[in-house]
């Protein structure tokens, strides 16, 4: 009986909740409508803030409230894990206050939201260099910032997953081989623009291993009149890949590698 009553009692919360809520939705009194979004947002009631707060933020445009709606309805979406419409408003209102009190806040959350939105490595990537501009931007202009390392830390975790689709690539024109042309060449080509481009990345290794079969694999089906030279390249390939990477779990293949080239080469 008593377990009845408390959700009784809840359920008319709820209802009461629910109805102050739409009174106020109704409501031409603009600062009931600017207290109330506050409270619905300190109370993590983030669809009932941004929906009051896209009403006011018109109403109340050039003024210091207007810019604290405009801040607020970025950051009501971005709570409430809807990253696309966040960073929308949370651009608009650097854009409207670039020395805004919440400009700070705007641009690092915008760079932020894009990052937790940014997809897996195989699907398109223009999330995520949207993410890596927009925290860019916010380290550019926020050098100081005390989330600049979180910014920073963000923008590798990207590059990387940049790099790790460019790898997938390289790999699968190496599976290809010499299916319908030579993609080795391509294999090389893709995964040596990828380490121009973030010579940095977690998966430089990876690469540059691939790079090493790649050559390897190319000269062995090459012509006659083809093989001494690509054969110098795997030697090329194989003394870059142990001077990065001494100690290598796969040392022990591209020594072979290079032995078998260095037979070819020097008849040993």
């Amino acid at each position: 009986m008593k377990h009845r009553f408390l959700i009784i009692l809840s359920l008319l919360a709820i209802l009461s909740g629910c109805g102050e809520y739409n009174k106020v939705l109704k409501s031409y009194d603009y600062n009931l409508k600017y207290d109330y979004a506050k409270k619905a947002f300190e109370n993590k009631k983030y669809t009932q803030a941004y929906t009051i707060l896209a009403d006011l933020v018109p109403i109340f445009k050039g003024t210091e409230k207007g810019e604290e709606c405009l801040y607020l309805l970025g950051l009501s979406y971005y709570e409430n894990h809807d990253y696309l419409n966040s960073g929308s408003y949370f651009r608009q209102y650097y854009t409207q206050y670039p020395r805004g009190r919440y400009a700070e806040l705007a641009r690092f959350y915008a760079g932020y939201g894009y990052y937790l939105d940014s997809p897996e490595p195989q699907l398109d990537q223009s999330e995520t260099l949207r993410a890596i501009e927009e925290l860019q931007a916010f380290i550019d202009y926020f050098p100081k910032s005390d989330k600049v390392a979180i910014a920073q830390n963000a923008i590798f975790e990207l590059q990387d997953k940049l790099v790790l689709k460019e790898l997938e690539n390289a790999q699968l024109y190496f599976n290809l081989g010499g299916y319908l042309g030579n993609n080795y060449e391509s294999a090389v080509i893709t995964a040596k623009n990828a380490i121009k481009d973030y010579p940095y990345t977690k998966y430089k290794e990876k690469l540059e291993f691939l790079i090493l079969k790649s050559r390897f694999k190319e000269a062995q089906m090459s012509v006659d009149e083809k093989k001494e030279e690509r054969f110098r390249t795997v030697v090329d390939e194989y003394y870059a890949f142990i001077n990065d990477f001494p100690n290598s779990e796969n040392r022990k293949e591209a020594d072979n590698m290079f032995k078998v080239a260095d037979k070819f080469l020097n008849g040993k």
